[in-house]
């Protein structure tokens, strides 16, 4: 039998979960790779796109240089009202954003009149940049960054969509 133990154990909806769970975990890697891959500006047109298909409106990315700490910005609804900016990070995997990274975009902030800001990068963060980042930076990760381009379809696609039926109970009690 070539199924593996894990899967003989489970019965057929438990098995398609790990199935799933397991081709997800795979596009997850393989995705970041590409990621990785982008020129940084792509990679900050990439997260202000995905900023866009999360609902947020009118994105920038701002120019290659010279761009003060800010990599884009987002209106933080369709209406315009109030602007986030946003600091992209494409760096590797085994790297860690740490506080001084986050005390310069804070310093960008200020200079922007702004009150909060988006940190977005592949790596992870340090404890003490998560700490100084409190309610002013929103934070995501790499694994975070992945799991929302999946979520909302950016750099993915659709493959295959299973249909499973079960029976309507409530159609057959009928008590009339």
């Amino acid at each position: 039998d070539s199924e593996s133990p894990e899967l003989s154990l489970q019965d057929p909806q438990e098995q398609l979960d790990t199935i799933s769970r397991q081709l997800n975990e795979s596009l997850a890697i393989n995705l970041m790779q590409k990621v990785l891959k982008m020129s940084p500006y792509d990679f900050e047109k990439l997260v202000v796109q995905l900023l866009e298909k999360m609902g947020y409106g009118e994105p920038s990315v701002t120019k290659k240089s010279g761009d003060a700490g800010i990599d884009g910005s987002i209106k933080a609804d369709k209406f315009g009202f109030d602007t986030i900016y946003v600091q992209a990070k494409q760096w590797k995997l085994d790297s860690t954003v740490s506080r001084p990274e986050i005390q310069k975009f804070l310093g960008a902030l200020v200079g922007k009149g702004a009150s909060k800001g988006l940190f977005i990068t592949t790596a992870k963060y340090s404890n003490e940049a998560i700490q100084l980042a409190n309610q002013k930076i929103v934070l995501v990760d790499g694994d975070m960054l992945i799991h929302l381009m999946i979520e909302y379809n950016l750099g993915v696609h659709i493959e295959t969509i299973y249909e499973f039926k079960q029976i309507d109970d409530a159609f057959f009690d009928n008590d009339d």
